[in-house]
């Protein structure tokens, strides 16, 4: 492979006692769309600061295209578009105001801005808004008039905060085919921070941060596959019993979860008579499922990703 998009190299970050990054290492290939998910507290954000080179690292190195976004910040944000959680709009001009002021940062001027304008919003489907005040447009369309305006200066790597953050499920689909289409099409990288499972489901590969380090990365299939099994969800009247019988019985190990036992194992749909008859009158209530991201989660940290 050539030169990775992203390159996160044994990246740590403290803030005072608590360490909001450790040791964190993986690469992003040009032309991905790259999930970073996990809860909040779990260094997803403070990595989005360092990349975007709003806060310098303290110890390892953050590449974009092979640029040190700290020793290197100019050229890495000249390759780079940034939408941030927060909007960064002035709602008190237009959508097409917005984006000539922004490309003018970038030495963007007459035709060229112009054309570059009107090819962007057409991407976002949004050129006929160009002339409306950003204050009359719903959340989904701001959303979409920010990564307008972060891929006006054609950046090759588009990093995004929690991007779906306030939208409603039609804005959530519209802002992903949106992204979907400039790797598509203009085989723009994309790198994106969520919570949402079904958001990072959608994503080329993930990688999941808890507690500022990286447990888990590959493709959603794959880390799903990687779990083993199905996954067994059981309510019980004792669980601490139960878990002790599920150990000396079957030789499996269960977690507390939710106030139920997990448990993860193959063919579940053949062993729960097995289950249910090696306990009468133990178990309330069970159910089983393919994994999810959530398991991975769990499988993980032993904590549900709130």
């Amino acid at each position: 492979m050539g030169t990775p998009a992203l390159d996160i190299d044994h990246l740590s970050f403290a803030y005072g006692a608590r360490q909001a990054l450790r040791d964190v290492s993986f690469a992003v290939q040009p032309g991905e769309i790259f999930g970073l998910l996990g809860p909040n507290g779990g260094g997803k954000t403070t990595l989005f600061r360092i990349v975007s080179t709003l806060r310098p690292g303290q110890q390892g190195t953050a590449r974009v295209f092979g640029d040190d976004v700290a020793a290197q910040a100019a050229a890495a944000r000249r390759r780079m578009g940034v939408v941030f959680q927060s909007p960064a709009l002035d709602i008190r001009l237009t959508v097409a105001e917005n984006l000539r002021h922004h490309g003018r940062l970038y030495g963007l001027h007459g035709a060229r801005l112009t054309g570059r304008i009107a090819d962007v919003l057409a991407r976002v489907h949004l050129q006929d808004r160009a002339g409306d005040l950003v204050q009359t447009l719903s959340g989904g369309q701001r959303r979409r008039v920010e990564v307008a305006k972060a891929i006006l200066p054609a950046p090759a790597l588009l990093v995004l905060d929690e991007p779906s953050t306030g939208l409603d499920p039609t804005a959530r689909r519209d802002l992903w085919e949106d992204l979907r289409g400039l790797r598509d099409r203009e085989g723009t990288t994309v790198v994106l921070t969520t919570h949402l499972m079904d958001e990072a489901a959608l994503c080329d590969r993930v990688a999941i941060l808890h507690e500022g380090q990286l447990v888990a990365i590959g493709t959603p299939d794959a880390l799903t596959r990687a779990v083993g099994g199905d996954v067994i969800l059981i309510t019980a009247r004792e669980p601490d019993v139960l878990a002790a019988g599920l150990r000396t019985r079957f030789g499996l190990e269960s977690r507390a979860f939710d106030g139920r036992l997990r448990i993860e194992r193959e063919r579940a749909h053949e062993f729960i008579p097995d289950l249910v008859e090696a306990f009468p009158g133990a178990i309330e209530a069970v159910t089983f499922g393919k994994p999810t991201l959530e398991d991975v989660f769990v499988h993980h940290t032993g904590r549900r990703l709130e």
